[in-house]
């Protein structure tokens, strides 16, 4: 019986150590990162390292890692190499994670507070089911009642939208508030429950004297509901 144990428990070990390799390529702030971004649409590493305020080696370097434990995948596009999540289940556990981690340790819940910055002025939430049930379930954001706005960049903009959504980048609605109707709400959304622009967006709308709602979730959550997304330009 020993002799059958001793095998076993090494496979078992094995096993876990495996999990483990997993776990291990999560443990970075960067690395979570670049797998939020990934999960807006596909991206190179001069992009990424943009994105993240690191050089173009350093962020390779975390895009291996994330490679080796299975969570990104890569595909090269003429002279570039793009980078992609290998599932959607990468997704579903970048969320559960920070998630978790929000909802059982209060360091994260300051450092939240601190890089978001709630205030009076993005009290005000719409949920995902709330404004599919608004829109009168046909997921159509254009109706008369009520503009969706993407804060996001461009070019996560252009990778997948909710049907109908408006695009100004959060760097340019100061300059573009008239863009939008004045007589509908403005629901303003960008990558995921965790991401600042939306937060700035609704501030820049209120200083321009108009009232904007902030999504509760983003993007990353409206996929993740599996609700139809919309790419390239709006129609």
């Amino acid at each position: 019986m020993d002799d059958l144990r001793a095998p076993l428990s090494d496979a078992k070990i094995a096993l876990y150590d495996a999990f483990a390799g997993t776990g291990k390529a999560l443990g970075n702030g960067t690395r979570l990162e670049l797998l939020d971004l990934l999960a807006q649409g596909d991206r190179n590493v001069d992009a990424l390292a943009r994105a993240v305020g690191a050089g173009v080696t350093t962020t390779s370097a975390h895009l291996q890692v994330l490679k080796r434990a299975g969570l990104v995948n890569s595909r090269r596009d003429g002279v570039q190499m793009l980078y992609r999540l290998s599932g959607p289940d990468v997704a579903h556990l970048l969320a559960l994670l920070r998630r978790v981690a929000d909802a059982h340790r209060a360091e994260v819940t300051r450092a939240r507070n601190d890089y978001l910055r709630p205030d009076a002025a993005t009290h005000g939430t719409r949920s995902i089911d709330d404004l599919v049930r608004d829109l009168g379930g046909d997921i159509e954001a254009s109706a008369p009642h009520c503009t969706v706005l993407d804060v996001r960049p461009r070019e996560e903009y252009l990778a997948g939208h909710i049907p109908g959504a408006v695009s100004i980048p959060v760097d340019e609605l100061a300059a573009r508030v008239s863009d939008l109707p004045d007589d509908a709400e403005v629901v303003v959304y960008c990558r995921g429950e965790y991401c600042a622009f939306a937060y700035d967006a609704v501030r820049i709308l209120a200083d321009a004297g108009r009232r904007g709602v902030r999504l509760a979730d983003g993007m990353l959550e409206w996929r993740l509901a599996e609700h139809p997304v919309e790419f390239g330009a709006a129609s």
